[in-house]
């Protein structure tokens, strides 16, 4: 039951693990190029934020089959190349060259454009997103701050005319994201793909056509946006943009928001296990510590007396090192509480065998 409880909620995770995706994310990306045609002409692409990889297997599947066209016209064509970019380790793809590096850090632009043999790329695309903190405008504010990181990576290595899509939160200032990307693109859409699903902000940015501002250089400054309040109304020029909106894939997909039963249009359904399962989950760490403690139950006096922690590292020590000392009390207590109990045992047989013998004399 608990293996093909999300299999029925989420039609498109099943239907990932059954073609071979490595996340149901893939089909976000293949219905926004159904709307948008970004693979058009590309053979140089950048996945920024790539693991698990979902994207990557989508880039490596397009720009293949855009080989194998071009091939048949010239056979001077070039074989695509395909950089994937994460912080996590990502298990090996076929055609992917994987780095592992930070997308704010100007030596990871500098690699990416290495692999390319100093010439810039025709599409860069990030499905990246922070882990929620469930607090909404700072989730918010986090995605913000990584989709301009990605941009400004991307000013490094994409090419004049190229294109770019990312992972963006529909919130009250999007406008502001907005207004930044077009700066740089002469076109800016919003897709929402009918696998991502509708009780969700999220949606992506569809940008082409690169064309920075005359004497713009390339940096890694975050032009964060102000905390000060701004009123949208008084904003002029090219820092008021309205972006359409775009609904990516037609009536006949599935509805993300839908529970479908396992037989599908009278599939026959089996089970597929997920296709990569993570190399080192962020999560891993935290399964140890709970099966050494209970963190469920409420600990008010273990925070006061390490309030003055520096690090959470040596808190998660000193937390373990409580809770041994907390197990071996309760042992030797249990200990102690089975040799009162056979005391009195012990009293009980010697009287009745004292018993047992005055009757014999």
């Amino acid at each position: 039951m608990g293996k093909t409880s999300k299999d029925k909620r989420d039609i498109y995770y099943r239907r990932a693990k059954e073609e071979g995706w490595r996340a149901r994310s893939a089909f976000k990306l293949l219905q926004i190029d159904q709307e948008c045609r970004i693979f058009n002409g590309v053979s140089k692409t950048i996945d920024l934020c790539a693991a698990p990889g979902s994207w990557s297997q989508v880039l490596a599947l397009k720009l293949n089959e855009n080989y194998k066209k071009a091939l048949e016209e010239s056979s001077a064509a070039s074989p695509p190349k395909i950089v994937a970019v994460d912080l996590q380790a990502m298990a090996p793809l076929e055609g992917v060259i994987q780095l592992q590096g930070d997308i704010t850090n100007t030596n990871t632009a500098k690699e990416i454009i290495a692999h390319f043999d100093n010439t810039q790329a025709d599409l860069v695309v990030c499905d990246g997103a922070p882990d929620v903190t469930g607090l909404h405008d700072m989730d918010i504010f986090i995605q913000s701050q990584l989709l301009l990181a990605a941009l400004n990576i991307t000013t490094h290595i994409l090419r004049p005319g190229g294109t770019f899509v990312a992972k963006i939160f529909r919130a009250k200032d999007v406008t502001f994201l907005y207004a930044q990307l077009r700066i740089f693109f002469s076109y800016v859409y919003c897709a929402k793909p009918s696998s991502s699903r509708n009780s969700s902000i999220e949606a992506f940015v569809v940008c082409k056509n690169y064309s920075p501002p005359e004497g713009y250089e390339p940096h890694m400054l975050n032009p964060l946006l102000t905390h000060e309040p701004c009123d949208f109304q008084k904003l002029t020029g090219v820092n008021r943009v309205i972006v359409p909106f775009v609904v990516c894939g037609d009536f006949s997909q599935p509805d993300s928001d839908t529970s479908y039963p396992l037989n599908y249009k009278g599939e026959k359904y089996k089970y597929h296990e997920p296709v990569q399962t993570p190399i080192v989950p962020f999560y891993e760490e935290a399964l140890s510590l709970s099966r050494s403690r209970d963190f469920h139950m409420a600990d008010v006096s273990v925070i006061i007396e390490n309030e003055n922690m520096n690090t959470i590292s040596l808190f998660k020590k000193t937390v373990l090192q409580q809770s041994q000392t907390e197990m071996n009390v309760e042992a030797k207590t249990v200990q102690q509480d089975q040799d009162e109990d056979e005391t009195p045992i012990d009293m009980l047989q010697n009287l009745y065998v004292s018993d047992a013998n005055k009757v014999n004399n």
